[in-house]
């Protein structure tokens, strides 16, 4: 670990960000690995993918729960 710290910069506006954040909001860049979730009124499973609008397919309820993994997860208590 370094002794010497860099102080954070806060992103100037000639970056590139305005330019990301208008293709995110726009709905580009949607494809990618999805993400199981389970809607919190029809119980049904809806995969949604990064700038998907967060909404079940079925119903149209906005509450959506993200499903539990299936690997195990040890804690260690002392």
């Amino acid at each position: 670990m370094s002794s010497q710290r860099e102080s954070y910069q806060l992103p100037s506006q000639s970056t590139n960000y305005t330019a990301f954040a208008t293709g995110y909001a726009a709905g580009e860049g949607s494809s990618g690995p999805t993400v199981q979730y389970v809607c919190g009124e029809c119980a049904a499973k809806v995969s949604l993918a990064k700038g998907d609008a967060i909404r079940c397919s079925m119903c149209g309820h906005r509450v959506l729960y993200k499903e539990r993994t299936k690997r195990m997860v040890q804690v260690e208590c002392r």
